[in-house]
């Protein structure tokens, strides 16, 4: 039934039935050819990508090769050609990056491009789905929802059938979230994910099935849609034939950038928008792909070439960040993979130093090299916001964190929280501070509420009973088995509350081994248990407990051990740098998170096997080649200085020590005719007086002793400015 539109006058007419003829208006909007000097502005690659056919096309964009620029210029060359801004649609992976594109374009073409359509997939995909949401039964103004309120509604649906309430193993809302979340991005079945990714709750899948639905009815009654819900709807909308058509004719080009990070729905997005006119240009690094863990699908950008029999393909491999002797390492060390695009990147800059390959005794001794080096380093010119130190997972900075503070260098955990202070380590080390300080209150409520069941409540109604017998003259802890505890939480929190309890009386067994009673937390106590219903990350996150079960053995004890991460977070370093910025701070990070940062000097520590590459990531199919490219990805971040460490030694909780195995990626790089390292041999010498006046603690290596360093000739290699 056709709409009767209102006319003047408050009648109304019957609109006719009638065919309808397309007209297209032609563009007034002059060509602007010749105002962009792309002979000038671009070497010879880039201007090749930038002038190319408008057709299906490949770019494999080498580590520090200006691909950004490339792509700026490509959209100016497009808008030149005689292409409205409006009819281009830039994909990419941060607004701030599209924001940065289009000004420049704006710059170099002397154009309003206000509305070029840029930004991120689900920036693109909200303004999209404004037009075309009807179609999928949303309402017009329809809602979007944050990574909070997803989890509440998801809590929601959960409890809307009676699940997850007092049941121990029924997932929280965050990790349903989380699993949810996947399917969608890696377009796999739920049951799929759940049985690859979370195996324990494989027997509730039939209720986690219903929750899910229940959990879309929720949002759908909302008229609200989360981020994964604007991928899908956008998705849903190219099945759809009249939306697909319009959506199609809306852009005449679709570019994508960091085309080596999109998952399985977004390289599906992108095929379906540019299928009517087949002018898709993709930027990527197949060399940088390090991101399968959060979804991002390798065969998008590989396998390319396939999907588009006869594209065009470009390389950029003219390098303007690193030295040449860091491409050399790079180079030598990503031809061992073989699902690559193969390609070599060469150096616009001067010669520099050779990287340098450092074994360390252990873990202590790489800390103290790379601190001291960092000091060294400050006093040759380069400033500390100028160096970085990558790793492959932040528990491998625990020592080094520990050793920085002592040192008074400040840093910052680029992209995340400082180890000791991500929630699942603070749990377990609130165990430790109750059995050291029994009126630890916030220690003891944060214990009793990972039981199932304890909450604010219960945990008040605990610790006013346990006050109330320190009060009585009796220790807390020896009445943490008292049934009278029990009558203070709920029936369904009983069996959860005993196990802490008891729990909590073997601790005090333990008291004089701190390394065991982290153990003990996570394997008796039940803590790892917990782990895998509270995150989907959770190997990794035990790995971490295991990881502080290992430094904690160097620890005198229980006391001195919490001393030391109290001390961590409570020494303050800015007086240290007189006279200096006070914001400059060494960046601490994993590769994962450094990836699109560059730094004058970079260190790469734990390269020991296992460590990277990560032993579960090596049981992975691809895991290895995936691993390779992580490491090329921390060597390439390098502008002028690589120090590739490892330690050689790492303490087991018998107090033996096992040998490492460098990591063989460092074992895979060529000896013949000449290494692209220099091998570095660690000695000790005595520490000389210390300095006084500005700056005097980050000239100050650690008392005792200080590290020297020689090459294998036995020349010194203090200073390689």
């Amino acid at each position: 039934m056709p709409v009767e539109p209102s006319v003047p006058g408050g009648e109304s007419i019957q609109a006719p039935l009638a065919s309808v003829r397309r007209y297209a208006l032609k563009s007034t909007a002059p060509r602007r050819a010749g105002v962009v000097d792309f002979d000038k502005e671009l070497n010879d690659e880039q201007r090749a990508v930038a002038l190319c056919e408008q057709r299906p096309t490949l770019v494999v964009a080498g580590a520090g090769s200006g691909k950004t620029r490339t792509l700026t210029y490509r959209v100016a060359h497009l808008i030149e050609s005689g292409t409205a801004p409006d009819r281009i649609l830039l994909l990419t992976f941060t607004n701030k990056s599209a924001r940065e594109m289009m000004s420049r374009v704006g710059q170099i073409s002397k154009i309003d491009v206000r509305k070029l359509a840029g930004g991120t997939f689900h920036h693109v995909a909200h303004g999209l789905l404004r037009d075309h949401a009807q179609r999928l039964g949303y309402g017009e103004r329809f809602g979007l929802l944050d990574r909070e309120d997803t989890k509440e509604v998801m809590a929601s649906a959960t409890a809307d059938l009676g699940l997850g309430v007092g049941q121990r193993r029924f997932p929280r809302a965050d990790v349903l979230v989380d699993l949810y979340s996947s399917a969608i991005n890696t377009q796999r079945p739920l049951i799929e994910v759940i049985t690859s990714d979370a195996p324990q709750f494989v027997a509730l899948e039939e209720e986690i099935l219903k929750v899910a639905k229940r959990f879309q009815e929720r949002k759908l009654a909302m008229n609200a849609m989360d981020f994964d819900d604007l991928l899908l709807n956008w998705k849903r909308l190219l099945t759809e034939p009249l939306a697909r058509e319009a959506l199609q004719r809306k852009f005449a080009a679709v570019l994508v950038d960091e085309y080596q990070d999109t998952n399985l729905l977004q390289g599906e997005i992108v095929d379906a928008m540019a299928e009517r006119h087949g002018n898709l240009l993709v930027v990527g690094d197949d060399a940088q792909s390090i991101y399968a863990f959060r979804g991002a699908h390798f065969d998008n950008i590989l396998k390319f070439p396939e999907r588009y029999p006869g594209a065009q393909q470009f390389k950029l491999t003219i390098n303007y960040r690193s030295t040449p002797q860091i491409l050399a390492l790079a180079n030598a060390s990503i031809a061992h993979n073989v699902r690559q695009f193969p390609k070599e990147l060469s150096a616009c800059r001067d010669d520099g130093v050779l990287p340098a390959l450092v074994p360390l005794r252990d873990v202590q001794q790489q800390a103290e090299f790379v601190a001291q080096r960092i000091l060294e380093l400050r006093e040759e010119g380069i400033s500390l916001k100028d160096m970085a130190v990558l790793y492959r997972a932040h528990s491998h900075a625990m020592e080094l964190q520990m050793e920085l503070t002592r040192r008074g260098i400040p840093y910052l955990v680029r992209a995340g929280v400082r180890f000791f202070e991500q929630a699942h380590i603070k749990d377990v080390l609130a165990h430790l501070r109750f059995i050291a300080n029994p009126h630890d209150e916030l220690a003891f409520k944060r214990v009793v509420k990972l039981a199932p069941g304890v909450g604010a409540a219960s945990a008040d109604a605990l610790w006013t009973q346990l006050q109330m017998f320190a009060r009585q003259g009796r220790d807390p802890r020896a009445e943490l088995e008292s049934d009278a505890l029990d009558q203070l939480v709920p029936p369904k929190a009983r069996a959860g509350l005993k196990k802490v309890r008891l729990a909590l009386s073997q601790l005090q067994v333990l008291r004089s081994q701190p390394s065991e009673m982290i153990r003990y937390v996570l394997r008796e106590g039940g803590y790892g248990e917990a782990l895998k219903l509270r995150y989907t990350n959770a190997p990794a996150r035990y790995d971490d407990v295991v990881q502080l079960s290992d430094y904690a053995l160097q620890a005198e004890g229980l006391d001195q051990l919490l001393a030391d991460l109290t001390l961590l977070d409570s020494l303050e370093a800015e007086d240290v740098i007189e006279g200096g910025d006070p914001d400059e701070k060494v960046s601490l990070s994993s590769v994962h998170q450094a990836k699109g940062l560059e730094f004058r000097a970079v260190f790469l520590v734990w390269l020991a096997d296992g460590r990277f590459p990560s032993a579960p990531a090596l049981r992975d199919e691809g895991g290895e080649e995936e691993e390779l490219r992580l490491f090329y990805v921390g060597v390439t971040r390098a502008r002028d200085e690589l120090y590739l460490c490892y330690p050689i030694l790492q303490e087991e909780r018998d107090q033996s020590r096992i040998l490492m195995k460098p990591s063989r990626f460092l074992d895979e790089l060529p000896v013949r005719p000449s290494p692209p390292y220099e091998k570095w041999s660690i000695e000790l010498e005595p520490a000389g007086p210390p300095k006084v006046g500005a700056g005097a603690a980050l000239s100050t290596v650690a008392a005792g002793a200080a590290l020297s360093t020689v090459n294998d000739t036995g020349t010194p290699l203090r200073s390689r400015g």
